[in-house]
Formats: structure tokens, C-alpha cells, sequence
């Protein structure tokens, strides 16, 4: 939960909550579910809920608890409520690109936040202008909301296949509609005045999943850690190309598109989710442990203990050491607040770098040789300092494993890695990264190693999941302009910030 001022890793782009609950103040546990997914968005957070007749917003810069209030959540009254945190890789961060979107159109309110990247979102973006929509921010997420405040015949010119005659609720119509003609990732909540819908794209790129609450009240959210915290009950995922209504005839069930092919994102095994989260049916800690003693199998090194970088790294750093039979220990204390600051430090402060945020357990580490676990290493601006931490601690020796293959291509589908020059992998060879952290040595868990531990830890024959940003194999088609070397800046960033 770093501040824009250290950035610890690769960050998605943003995490999305649903809820329908009679008798329940809705804002407030809109407001806690939000909390639960502060990791997946930091810059921005805001609320929109309906009582039937109309709709309420709040919305703001900053964390979930700087955003919010009780005075400024009283107001927002009803029994559906969408909600929305932020991590800007589709538009700069600025107040006019904090979600939800909340506009009104003929058939009442329509309030949306989006997970996710489309790829096509240029093309939707000047349709709409030429159709005469102002937009009014530099997101994909404005644009898909414009597109679904229109008629599902603009976008389909009525070749709807999954269309059901009989159905009469026209947002389920202009969601199928959206659905034909977006490419990419999206994971979506929308309010209008009488439900919540929830939809997923037809590769399930990013996650979503349904709860229940104990009085009957539905919940959507893009990790199970929502639910929980709660007191939702988990029940399942959010299908690939599925569209769910929550309202008072509880949970209906729609095909948006069909889907042929799975292709989660599998950074979110990574780094992306919480370790108490649930994807496809398996708790995170498990998976992350699985791949750490997958790479103590692969990359075994001579040496006295086992560190994780905290906090993602912890569960991979006891799978290497159970596999190993090097002892797991704290070898960083992380300060777990001056992260979550959004006051700059000054220049002397900022030279200190990850100080600010680690310091080094010298009791544990002093005359050690030490195998350093990390999860992932995609720019390389802490991997150096990590290091050095470990020496300033009396390590004798620091042998860095990485829980991840090395990320040597961008993603284009909602994380903030959208350009080459910005991975280290890309740029240097495995030993020129060693060189450049200062390790002693420097293994990364490979690609076939990766796949096969999540496999093992999911217990199924074969997974469907996006690894783009190893492979290079994306599953979606991407513009060829996008792969420019020597672009420095994300895609919307550099169109239209």
C-alpha cells in the first residue's frame, strides 16, 4: 500500500464492490469492503448507492479511510450500493477519473467501476465522440460507462446471438451489447435504480466473485477477503462472459458473451491478491507456497536461513524453506504506515528509499548467510536496496530467489507495467540484474515451474491463465503500435493525458 512515492511493485489498476442488502446500511458496507481491497488501489476510492427512486455518490483522492467519513457517508442512503478503488494504468491520476461514474440517462441512473484494460478502448472512445458524446475524462471505464447509456442497438445493429426474447431488462441487453464489442480485461459492477449488475469479461482476465449475506443480501467483489470482512458468505466465482443481477428476486444469471478459453491473470497468484483470498477455489497463502517450494527445488542455494520480502513474499519464503530445510525467519521489519502517507518526503527522506519502509532484524541476520525470497522483480528500484539491507543487517551473504519468472514483456490488460523500458528482465540478462541488486547470486522460478506448482496447488489437469507478461504469448490480439520499444508511457496516459 505504498504512497506514490515508493513504489514497491507492479500495481492493477483498481478493485470493485456490489452489494444489495434490504435493511442494511449499504454505504457503510460498501466502505468496509473497499478497505478489505485497499492493496488492489490506493489513489482513489469512492461510493454510489440508490434507495430506488435516486442515486448518491461520494468520491475522492487518497485511501479508503482518508476518502471517508460518517458525515459524508450518511447521506448515501438505499439498499444497492457500487464501490471502487483505484490504481491509475488507463488515465492520470485526477480527480475527474475517480469511479464509480455516476451519470443519468432514460431509464434512470447508471453508475459503474471498472477492473480491467481494453485494448480497443481508442476505437469505442472516437465512435462515441463521433456519435456526439462529450466525454469528460481519460479512462476506458467513462467509455464503457457511455456505451452502456446507450441503446443496445447502436452498438449491435441487432445481431445479439446471446439476446433472450423474452428478457425486458434493457441493461442486460446493453451489457450483452457492450460485451460484442469490448476487447480486453474488465471486470464490472453497475448501479442503476433497482440493481446491482456484476459481468466479467469472456477470458475471466481479471477476478470477481458472489457472496451471500446471512439475511439474504448479495455481494459481489473482486476478491473473497471483501466478503469476509463482512460477514459475507463466499459462493462462488463470477464466471468468464457471465452477467449477474442482484435485487430483490435475488441472484439471476445471464450469458454475456460466450466464453471458449480461461486466461486469469496470473500475476494475481503472484502479488496481486491477498493471501486470505479464494481463486478458483484455492486460498492464495496456499498457491504462493506451493511456487516457493517449487523454487527451493529449482533454485536450491548454499545458506543458513530464509527470508521473505514482507508481505507478499512471506508465503512463497515457507514453501522455499519447508522445501529446503533452510529455517524460515524475519529478516525486515516493515513499518506497515509510512506507506500509506500521501505527503512527499523531502529530499534527504527520499534518499533513504526503502529505509523509510524496512529495517533490517540484525539480531536474526548478523554472520548469516541468507536466501533472500522475493515474489516478483519488475523494475528493479527495491530489489538493490533490499539487498543492501540484508548486508547493513551483518548478512554474510544474500542469494536472491524469485517466486515468479522474469517479467520481460508489458501487460496491456489493467497493470502498470505497459511499457519495455520500464522491465529490468527486458533489458538485462539474469546475471546483469545480479549484478545491478548486488546479489550473490540470483535464480527466478521458471515459467514451466510457475505453471506447474499452480496447477499442483489448484488440483486440476490443466489451468487457463494469462502469462503475457512472461511469455509473451497474450491472449488477446493487442496493437502492433503498442509493442513500440521506445514508448515511455501508457497508452492513455500518452493519447490523451
Amino acid at each position: 500500500m505504498s504512497g506514490p512515492w515508493l513504489q514497491e511493485g507492479p500495481h492493477e489498476e483498481c478493485g470493485v464492490f456490489g452489494i444489495y442488502a434490504p435493511q442494511r446500511d449499504v454505504a457503510r458496507l460498501t466502505f468496509f469492503g473497499l478497505y478489505a481491497l485497499q492493496h488492489r488501489g490506493q489513489e482513489s476510492a469512492g461510493i454510489a448507492t440508490s434507495d430506488g427512486r435516486a442515486a448518491y455518490s461520494h468520491k475522492g483522492m487518497g485511501l479508503v479511510a482518508q476518502v471517508f467519513n460518517e458525515d459524508n457517508l450518511r447521506p448515501l442512503q438505499g439498499h444497492l450500493a457500487i464501490g471502487h478503488n483505484r490504481y491509475s494504468t488507463t488515465g492520470i491520476s485526477h480527480l475527474r477519473n475517480v469511479q464509480p461514474y455516476l451519470i443519468e440517462t432514460i431509464h434512470g441512473p447508471l453508475g459503474l467501476a471498472h477492473n480491467g484494460n481494453l485494448t480497443n478502448a481508442l476505437q469505442l472512445r472516437q465512435s462515441l465522440l463521433e456519435r456526439g458524446v462529450g466525454l469528460s475524462s481519460t479512462t476506458d471505464s467513462e467509455v464503457i460507462t457511455q456505451i452502456l447509456a446507450a441503446p443496445a442497438e447502436v452498438w449491435t445493429n441487432g445481431n445479439n446471438k446471446n439476446s433472450t426474447k423474452t428478457e425486458t431488462d434493457h441493461w442486460i441487453n446493453r451489457l450483452q451489447a457492450l460485451m460484442l464489442v469490448a476487447e480486453g480485461a474488465y471486470s464490472l459492477v453497475i448501479l442503476t435504480r433497482n440493481a446491482v449488475y456484476a459481468t466479467r469479461d469472456p477470458l475471466g482476465l481479471r477476478p470477481l466473485c458472489l457472496g451471500q449475506l446471512s439475511n439474504g443480501g448479495y455481494v459481489v467483489a473482486s476478491e473473497s477477503c471483501a466478503l469476509l470482512t463482512i460477514g459475507a458468505k463466499y459462493l462462488r466465482e463470477v464466471k468468464p462472459g457471465e452477467i449477474l443481477r442482484l435485487n430483490e428476486q435475488g441472484v439471476t444469471t445471464f450469458v454475456g458473451r460466450v466464453s471458449t478459453r480461461r486466461a486469469l491473470c496470473i500475476f494475481e497468484y503472484v502479488y496481486f491478491a491477498r493471501p486470505d483470498s479464494i481463486l478458483e477455489e484455492q486460498v492464495i497463502h496456499t498457491v504462493r507456497q506451493q511456487m516457493g517450494g517449487q523454487l527451493a527445488r529449482e533454485a536450491p542455494a548454499e545458506a543458513d536461513i530464509v527470508v521473505g520480502v514482507p508481505d507478499s513474499a512471506t508465503p512463497a519464503a515457507i514453501g522455499y524453506s519447508l522445501e529446503s530445510g533452510l529455517p524460515y525467519t524475519e529478516g525486515l521489519t516493515k513499518n506497515r504506515y509510512i506507506g500509506r502517507t500521501f505527503i512527499e518526503p523531502d529530499d534527504a527522506l527520499r534518499q533513504l528509499g526503502v529505509h523509510l519502509k524496512y529495517n533490517p532484524l540484525t539480531s536474526n541476520l548478523k554472520g548469516k548467510r541468507v536466501v533472500l525470497v522475493d515474489d516478483s522483480i519488475v523494475r528493479g528500484n527495491t530489489a538493490g536496496p533490499m539487498v543492501q539491507l540484508m548486508r547493513e543487517g551483518g548478512a554474510l551473504e544474500v542469494h536472491v530467489r524469485v517466486s515468479s519468472p522474469p517479467v520481460r514483456h508489458p501487460c496491456f490488460m489493467g497493470v502498470d507495467m505497459a511499457t519495455y523500458k520500464q522491465l529490468i528482465a527486458h533489458n538485462l540478462n539474469i546475471e546483469g540484474i545480479r549484478q545491478q541488486i548486488g546479489a550473490d547470486t540470483l535464480a527466478y522460478l521458471s515459467l514451466k515451474g510457475m505453471t506447474t506448482a499452480i496447477r499442483e496447488a489448484l488440483a486440476v489437469a490443466e489451468t487457463g491463465h494469462c502469462d503475457a507478461c512472461f511469455s509473451g504469448n497474450y491472449p488477446i490480439s493487442i496493437p502492433v503500435w503498442l509493442f513500440d520499444e521506445n514508448r515511455e508511457k501508457p497508452i492513455f496516459e500518452e493519447m490523451w493525458g
